[in-house]
């Protein structure tokens, strides 16, 4: 018998969807803001060699790479407890996040870094530049702009990952999608409408940190 399809019985749910897909925005942002901003501190004790800070940071780059996302996870959400430290689903979820992305982006913003010629900086002192404005402008900003469409791509790869954090009942838009075909049993109706909203999600993201990256790193008008 030929498969019936029935996409009403879905989009009666469609709120549910939405708040989902909402909620894994919510995830990104704030996983990408602390995420980038822990991989940048962790690049500049990398690149410049700041002992012991640069040697711990390479074993928790290492840690983190070589390990899957839903073990870290559920380490955080269910390993830490045993010490004494209970998180909600949203904290575990977004401090998950922030230690993948801030691992990646620590190798990613490393290498901008250590692009950027030595001859520069000692140009910048030349210019009577403070530390903090050479570092800015000279260092920061021009290692983001060599690495900016690689980093872009790694919070990609973290928003859809975040899909796991289901597991621990985040209630992220693979949530609310199991949640629904739980309901109507309409699997594909349910997981094809859902593809397709990360896959928007995923589009407009890329679109919005390209923008970022010439409004603010590379400095176009």
């Amino acid at each position: 018998m030929a498969y019936q399809f029935d996409f009403a019985a879905v989009l009666q749910q469609a709120d549910l969807l939405l708040q989902g897909a909402a909620f894994t925005l919510g995830l990104t942002a704030v996983g990408t803001v602390l995420g980038v901003g822990l991989g940048i501190v962790g690049a500049i004790l990398r690149a410049w060699r700041i002992r012991p800070f640069d040697r711990l940071f390479g074993v928790y780059v290492e840690l983190i790479r070589n390990t899957p996302f839903i073990v870290q996870l559920f380490f955080i959400f269910f390993g830490l407890p045993s010490l004494g430290v209970r998180l909600s689903e949203w904290e575990a979820a977004v401090l998950a996040m922030v230690i993948n992305l801030g691992a990646y982006s620590t190798e990613i913003i490393r290498a901008g870094i250590q692009a950027i010629p030595h001859g520069q900086i000692e140009a910048a002192a030349a210019l009577a530049m403070s530390r903090f404005e050479s570092f800015r402008h000279v260092v920061l900003r021009p290692a983001l702009g060599k690495v900016w469409p690689a980093l872009s791509s790694q919070i990609i790869i973290v928003m859809l990952g975040s899909a796991v954090c289901s597991q621990i009942s985040t209630e992220e838009l693979s949530f609310a999608a199991n949640f629904i075909q739980s309901r109507n049993f309409r699997a594909f109706e349910t997981y094809l409408l859902t593809t397709a909203l990360y896959l928007l999600m995923a589009i407009l993201i890329r679109q919005l940190l390209a923008w970022v990256g010439r409004r603010f790193v590379m400095g176009e008008r």
